[in-house]
């Protein structure tokens, strides 16, 4: 086995330098030989345990099957190129078995999302004919459905790069398929960095990248090696004639927008008309989704035949796993699904004959100068139109209509920023220091990093502690690179323990890190927030977190799945989200275990439970300027989140999880807070100023008045302190003119009577 292979020839070596030094080895010896038949005799069990493996010829990708196996064997790193459903997901994996791969090492398989690394691992298991968990397995966060007999593993890129932590080489693989790599997330790209660099000391390593047919060339050159760039081998889609219609909406006299909403009953409307099979309507976000399906609903139910007769589906990220996999099932009336950009790639929508391009989606940004993560709406690239598009030609001649002009989309980017481009850099500056990968700005990403965000993500990691003045790892942040959350989460974690009060914390840091389990429908907004009072604590939206945790686990204690899964959904409660919200509390508990922290029996402290929260938060401390408005680092103003239990009360001081920024600047998920905390958390960070020095009559010393500052906010607007420690000199010389020559000092000694008596005789 490769991970044997590697871990007996250290162990040789090591035992013929004892050899050498004249020690005794037999034995050990004796032991090491063992140990090498056994990996032979499991390599030859694999191999044993390889199904037969057969090919679609209905699929595109079959036709290139030999030319991308040749490849394969000549090249480390081969590109293929190809639409979604053109069979890259599904067959690569099988030829790479029958090429002898996944035996001595597994065959690692990484999909962008969950559902998709399980959806591609059962239809890969039932091509092969063997059951999934077996051969065939995959592995995300809270389900690990492998086994010692697994050949082919499917995962998360994130889960693989986890990997990377405990083996630094990959020893389990013998080849990577890194799939969707033109997502371009942050994991992606940090992964494809990794391999690169990997590559060059496993030499024996397969990587195989699939991405759409944008930008291949980007791969190709990035991996390139002295006999030139890694070869690129297209598929060609099943792709039919796509018509395109842009189709823009006006805005009515007078009106200083467009009506969105009329543009997609039109375009609806002619769709019905002209054209059969389901139609996609792209949306930016979750709440035009739903504003969309009320709209058409409201059309069904006044006299549209048509659409009383179609069945209206959702399709997002946040929606649960079970909501999602509707789209998939034969059904028989028309359908329309209304999705964001989650449909683009990752997921082929079966059915669909037409597309409504709205134009737009949700980016998140993340801005370094004021340290907020800005979610606008965004027109979409060039690329990600053509993607759009596509969706619709799978099965038969389809229709694009685009809610924009043609001139409006060929002044648009070719392509989306890469996500290493718009968010914070802090968590991956931790982990290339921990895994002593060198400075961030020489590590072989696809697109550097700005300038200014490294600079951000390392200001975020000196304000944490996990970093020196001189960027050098400390021993926080070794901890914290062992924790798989946000350094800032990972930060309260340790706090904690300090503070006694790890349960809390670790409930707070997982029900941050998961999505939020509280839905908020659109159509019944009033009846949801309603509900979740119930959870709302009035001075911390984290100690609501902790009242809706005992909530959830008094009911999950009394009742059974079935009648818990409806009260969930009678409270607006997303039952898979607090599941996944446990799961991932039960993870981190038992690491902090591992580490030799205890958990210990709640005690729900308030000062030590936020004192844990500000010291990951210390940039999003805030204070309250005006009735409604607040003021955070560097001097931003913000407003608070309306949905935080704080809203009415507004304290003077809080800390938010985050800085968002949609149309105006929130503050959300508040605590108040005590400024007086931040001092003894950030003593690296506050800075003071002294104004105004006077000789205390009262203190026969003299003083100061010292101001406190983080990040620019008065966190000790003003207090008397003694001169002394700020200027010694000046100090020094008050004493002597107020305390010895005038005698305004509360000291007895003797010479200081002898000077009095002198002065007055």
């Amino acid at each position: 086995m490769l991970a044997d292979r590697f871990r007996l020839r250290r162990q040789l070596d090591r035992l013929r330098r004892e050899q050498a030094e004249g020690k005794p080895v037999d034995g050990k010896l004796d032991d090491w030989r063992a140990r090498l038949e056994a990996s032979i005799e499991r390599c030859r069990t694999r191999k044993t345990l390889v199904p037969k493996v057969g090919f679609d010829p209905a699929l595109p990708i079959t036709e290139r099957l030999d030319e991308i196996a040749a490849a394969v064997e000549s090249s480390p790193v081969v590109i293929v190129c190809g639409e979604t459903g053109s069979g890259k997901s599904t067959q690569l994996p099988k030829l790479c078995l029958q090429l002898g791969r996944g035996v001595a090492g597994m065959i690692g398989h990484t999909q962008p999302r969950r559902i998709a690394a399980r959806s591609v691992a059962a239809r890969v298991a039932e091509e092969l004919g063997v059951p999934l968990g077996r051969e065939v397995g995959y592995k995300v966060r809270f389900a690990d459905a492998t086994g010692p007999d697994t050949l082919v593993k499917l995962m998360t890129d994130g889960m693989l790069l986890a990997e990377t932590q405990t083996d630094r080489f990959l020893e389990q693989y013998d080849t990577i398929i890194v799939d969707e790599a033109h997502e371009r997330s942050l994991n992606i790209d940090f992964l494809l960095g990794y391999l690169h660099r990997l590559l060059q000391k496993r030499r024996d390593l397969k990587l195989i990248i699939t991405s759409a047919t944008i930008d291949a060339a980007r791969f190709a050159k990035h991996f390139r090696t002295p006999e030139g760039d890694a070869p690129v081998i297209e598929v060609a889609g099943r792709m039919y004639p796509v018509e395109v219609r842009y189709r823009p909406p006006i805005a009515e006299d007078g009106a200083d927008e467009v009506d969105w909403q009329q543009g997609v009953l039109d375009a609806v409307d002619e769709l019905m008309r002209e054209a059969r099979g389901d139609i996609l309507v792209f949306m930016p976000t979750e709440r035009h989704i739903h504003e969309t399906a009320k709209l058409l609903r409201s059309r069904a139910n006044s006299g549209d035949a048509a659409l009383r007769n179609c069945e209206l589906l959702p399709l997002y990220a946040r929606l649960s796993a079970k909501e999602q996999q509707k789209v998939f099932q034969p059904h028989k009336k028309r359908r329309i699904v209304i999705a964001t950009n989650v449909a683009e790639s990752s997921l082929t929508v079966p059915g669909i004959r037409c597309v409504i391009d709205s134009g737009t989606a949700r980016i998140s940004r993340y801005a370094p100068r004021t340290k907020t993560q800005r979610l606008p709406i965004e027109p979409i690239s060039q690329a990600s139109a053509e993607q759009r598009k596509g969706r619709c030609g799978r099965e038969g001649p389809g229709i694009c209509i685009r809610l924009y002009a043609e001139e409006d989309l060929l002044q648009r980017d070719r392509f989306t920023p890469p996500e290493i481009q718009r968010t914070n850099l802090a968590a991956v500056i931790l982990r290339l220091k921990a895994l002593r990968l060198g400075e961030i700005e020489g590590f072989p990403f696809l697109d550097p990093p700005r300038p200014d965000a490294v600079r951000d993500g390392l200001k975020t990691l000196f304000e944490l502690g996990a970093i020196d003045e001189k960027q050098r790892l400390t021993d926080i942040g070794r901890r914290l690179a062992e924790l798989p959350v946000d350094p800032r989460i990972g930060k309260m974690i340790l706090t904690a323990v300090d503070e006694g009060c790890l349960t809390e914390i670790l409930i707070i840091a997982a029900a941050l890190e998961c999505e939020d389990p509280r839905r908020r429908p659109v159509d019944q907004a009033a009846e949801a927030d309603n509900a979740h009072a119930l959870f709302h604590h009035p001075e911390s939206d984290f100690l609501s977190y902790l009242k809706l945790w005992d909530f959830y686990h008094d009911l999950k204690g009394k009742l059974s799945r079935s009648r818990l899964r409806k009260a969930c959904t009678q409270h607006f409660l997303s039952y898979n989200r607090m599941r996944e919200w446990a799961e991932l509390y039960l993870e981190l508990r038992r690491l902090v275990v591992a580490q030799g922290w205890k958990p210990g029996k709640r005690r729900d402290d308030y000062a030590a439970v936020h004192r844990a929260v500000l010291s990951g938060l210390l940039s999003n401390t805030a204070f309250r300027k005006t009735k409604h408005e607040y003021v955070v680092a560097g001097g931003n103003k913000c407003v608070l989140w309306p949905g935080s239990a704080l809203f009415a009360e507004k304290p003077a001081w809080i800390v938010a999880a985050e800085v968002l920024e949609t149309g105006r600047r929130y503050l959300r998920t508040c605590a108040r807070i005590e400024p007086e905390w931040v001092e003894d958390l950030a003593p690296h960070l506050v800075k003071k100023q002294y104004v105004d020095p006077y000789w205390s009559t009262k203190r026969g010393a003299a003083m100061v008045h010292e101001k406190v500052l983080l990040f620019g906010l008065p966190v000790v607007p003003r207090r008397r302190v003694p001169y002394g420690p700020v200027d010694p000199a000046a100090a020094r010389a008050m004493l002597i003119q107020h305390g010895l020559i005038e005698g305004q000092t509360r000291l007895r000694a003797a010479f200081l009577r002898h000077n009095r008596a002198l002065r007055e005789a």
